[in-house]
């Protein structure tokens, strides 16, 4: 099952869910269905430089996860 984002419409809050088929998660603050999937910002990982020869990009990772922005984050360890 796919990890989406969404965001509810009545109370404002962002979280993530794991759903299947076409399945609408409710607000887990304010129990409300009215909640919308958003497009999350995917991340690429490169290898380091000792590992099969995968490129690794100058400055690190710009995209983050999904509750991050990028660089070191102690939610998912990116």
């Amino acid at each position: 099952m796919p990890i989406y984002e969404y965001r509810c419409k009545t109370c404002g809050h962002t979280f993530e869910e794991l759903v299947s088929g076409g399945e609408v998660p409710a607000c887990p603050v304010c129990r409300s269905a009215e909640t919308e999937k958003l497009i999350s910002r995917c991340c690429c990982h490169y290898g380091s430089s000792g590992d099969s020869g995968a490129p690794v990009p100058s400055g690190g990772c710009s995209g983050g996860c999904a509750g991050c922005s990028g660089g070191s984050c102690a939610t998912c360890g990116h």
